[in-house]
C-alpha cells in the first residue's frame, strides 16, 4: 500500500499539514507563557533536528521505499527545527526593528536581509548538511525534498518584500511583528512570475519522472517530490487568489493574547 503514489502523495500532503500546524501550536503557545519560552522549545527540540539528520545519513544508502519515507521525513524535521528557530525569534536577524517609512530601494532590501539574515544562513548551512549526507547516496530523494522547501521559501519571502495582492500576517509570531513593515501588499511583480513558473516547471518535471519511473522507490519518491512541489505552487497562488487557507490551521490554534487586526496568506 506505501508503494502507491496515491499513498504517498497523500501522506505527502497530511505532513505538510500536520507539521505547519504542530509548529505554528508551539509558537502561539510560547507568544501565550511568555518569558523564555520561545528559547526553551528550540532547545528542547533541537534532537528532532539531529534526529533528522541521522535519518537522512541512515536512509541514503539504499534505495527502497522505507528509505524514501524516512529521508522525506528526516528533511521535514530539519526543516521544521529551522523554522520553529525563525517563527519563536530565537534565529532571524541582528535587526529587530521595523522599517522606517519612507525607506525605499537598495536601503530597504539591506535592511529587510537584516532581519533574516541568520535565518538564512542556517537554511544555507541546512541545505549543506542535506548535500553533504545525500552526496554519492543511493537515495537523493531527501536533497531534493530539501531543495524544494529551500528555494519555495526564498522565493515567497521575496515577493512578500516586492509586494503581492494578498498577505496574511495573522500567524506572524508576537516575536516577529517588525517583520510586518517589510511586506508589500499590491500588484504581482516580476518576482511572482518567476518563482511560480521555476515552481510549476518543478512541479511538471517531477510529474513526467514519476510518470516514467519504473521501481516502486522511485514512484514514491516521485510521488513525494510532485506532491510537495505543487503544495508549493499553491502557496505562492494563494498570495495572489483570496481563498481561506489560513482555516486549515486556525481551528486547532489558541487565540492569541490580544485582539490584532490580520491580513491574508500564511508565507514568512
Amino acid at each position: 500500500m506505501l508503494a502507491s503514489p496515491w499513498i504517498a502523495a497523500l501522506l505527502a500532503l497530511f505532513a505538510w499539514w500536520f507539521s505547519t500546524g504542530i509548529i505554528l501550536l508551539m509558537v502561539r503557545r510560547a507568544d501565550r507563557s511568555g518569558g523564555a519560552a520561545h528559547g526553551l522549545i528550540v532547545a528542547l527540540t533541537v534532537p528532532l533536528f539531529a534526529l533528522g539528520v541521522a535519518g537522512l545519513v541512515v536512509s541514503g544508502s539504499v534505495l527502497n521505499v522505507a528509505n524514501v519515507y524516512i529521508a522525506f521525513f528526516s528533511v521535514l524535521l530539519v526543516w521544521g527545527w529551522i523554522e520553529l528557530a525563525f517563527l519563536s525569534g530565537i534565529i532571524t536577524g541582528p535587526e529587530r526593528r521595523p522599517c522606517p517609512e519612507g525607506l525605499q530601494g537598495w536601503a530597504r532590501f539591506v535592511r529587510a536581509w537584516h532581519t533574516l539574515s541568520y535565518h538564512e544562513l542556517l537554511l544555507l548551512c541546512g541545505l549543506l548538511i542535506v548535500t553533504v549526507t545525500t552526496s554519492d547516496a543511493a537515495n537523493t530523494f531527501g536533497f531534493w525534498a530539501y531543495l524544494i522547501l529551500f528555494v519555495a521559501r526564498i522565493s515567497a519571502k521575496l515577493n512578500l518584500f516586492f509586494g503581492v495582492p494578498r498577505i496574511n500576517t495573522e500567524f506572524v509570531p508576537a516575536t516577529l511583528n517588525h517583520l510586518k513593515s517589510y511586506f508589500r501588499q499590491g500588484d504581482v511583480t516580476i518576482a511572482f512570475v518567476l518563482g511560480v513558473t521555476f515552481l510549476s516547471l518543478a512541479t511538471a518535471c517531477f510529474g513526467e519522472r514519476l510518470y516514467s519511473a519504473e521501481t516502486p522507490a522511485t514512484v514514491v519518491g516521485f510521488a513525494l517530490l510532485l506532491a510537495l512541489s505543487a503544495l508549493a505552487t499553491l502557496e505562492h497562488w494563494l498570495m495572489f487568489i483570496p481563498l481561506p487557507d489560513a482555516k486549515l490551521w486556525r481551528w486547532m490554534l489558541p487565540s492569541l493574547p490580544t485582539t490584532s487586526k490580520t491580513g491574508q496568506s500564511h508565507e514568512l
